[in-house]
């Protein structure tokens, strides 16, 4: 079987520095070559794969404009890096005895290829479980015997954690990380940038597979955004007259907002974000959507395996393009493939990736 390795190579650039930390302890991720790699999977309407399609077959526009695309071969023998992010606290408690028996799809999913694996737990702050290791059956016993944590959920900070601890390993090793979490982020210290920028780090994708948040937790970020609600007097963005709650925790707000202002300040070719507050009730599924990977609802272990399952028979399906942008000016680039001649297929593909300003320092 074809291992998870194809798909890894999803969010590629040549080189790819992390600056120093600031107070917060997140990474800013700094890029110096823009070679992009986007992936896609392309199906008809029927949902049958289409295996049979060249770079010629695809028009990809980076922020409206074509790129000349080159389609990468043979991207599943090289070795995998892959951090396994766990929710253990707030609702994820009650999930932990779904990985009690994940041995055979975790092997399955790397395949036969030289590998390390990690187990990173969060609730309201990320710890390192399992550090990297070649030994599946550890990740694998750890994920079976995970302790309660508290009640927070702090989503974006386990993954900015898990992009740090990927980072220290050889630029040889692909990197994914495979995240176990409710779909709310709640009490999440990363900032705009880091969020924006860790589905743009080097050679990482995310696979998120995630449970329904609470319901109050759901009612209480659902109730922020009213149209009634004109926000902060000062903009969304503004510390000034923003809701008591986000006192402490600006990065939080940032999020909400950017549900709100994100499609006109990325035109219309960011059409991932159509629906007004993806990355505020639906955390879990946006990074995934955002980074070109996939995302799985889950209720118990049952769906749980063939979620993963599912994963590893797409991973081989997918066409890997890459370019090197004709304008690779700073901040968000909007990501659009489609197939010229074609235009009823379906397709799922990365949809933004995010370039640094170097001046900014």
């Amino acid at each position: 079987m074809k291992s998870i390795c194809t798909l890894i190579l999803l969010l590629c650039f040549t080189a790819v520095g992390i600056a120093q930390q600031g107070d917060t302890g997140q990474p800013k991720l700094t890029v110096h070559s823009t070679l992009v790699v986007a992936p896609v999977f392309v199906t008809t309407k029927e949902g049958r794969v289409v295996l049979d399609l060249k770079a010629d077959d695809f028009l990809l526009t980076d922020n409206g404009v074509p790129q000349l695309l080159t389609l990468e071969q043979d991207t599943d023998s090289e070795p995998l890096a892959l951090a396994i992010v766990v929710e253990t606290g707030g609702a994820g408690a009650r999930h932990l005895i779904d990985y009690r028996e994940l041995d055979s799809i975790l092997d399955a999913l790397i395949g036969n290829i030289e590998h390390r694996v990690a187990v990173i737990g969060f609730d309201s702050m990320p710890h390192l479980i399992v550090p990297f290791t070649s030994e599946t059956q550890e990740a694998s016993s750890r994920l079976a015997t995970l302790s309660e944590g508290d009640q927070g959920a702090a989503i974006l900070d386990g993954v900015a954690f898990a992009v740090r601890q990927l980072r220290a390993q050889p630029p040889r090793f692909r990197r994914a990380i495979l995240m176990l979490s409710e779909t709310i982020d709640q009490g999440s210290k990363t900032t705009l940038d880091d969020a924006l920028r860790f589905s743009s780090d080097t050679n990482t994708t995310i696979y998120s597979f995630g449970f329904s948040s609470t319901r109050s937790a759901v009612s209480h970020e659902a109730s922020k955004f009213s149209s009634k609600n004109p926000g902060p007097e000062h903009g969304c963005f503004s510390r000034t007259g923003a809701n008591s709650e986000y006192e402490g925790h600006y990065s939080k707000q940032v999020l909400d907002c950017i549900s709100q202002l994100a499609p006109p300040l990325r035109l219309a070719t960011m059409t991932f974000l159509t629906a007004r507050n993806a990355l505020r009730t639906e955390t879990a599924e946006s990074i995934a959507q955002l980074s070109g990977g996939e995302f799985f609802r889950f209720h118990d272990a049952k769906d749980l395996k063939a979620g993963l399952i599912a994963v590893s028979n797409d991973v081989p399906n997918y066409y890997v393009l890459s370019f090197r942008p004709t304008s690779p000016t700073p901040g968000l680039h909007a990501l659009h493939v489609v197939t010229k001649d074609h235009p009823q297929f379906v397709m799922r593909s990365r949809r933004e990736y995010w370039i640094d300003d170097n001046t900014e320092r």
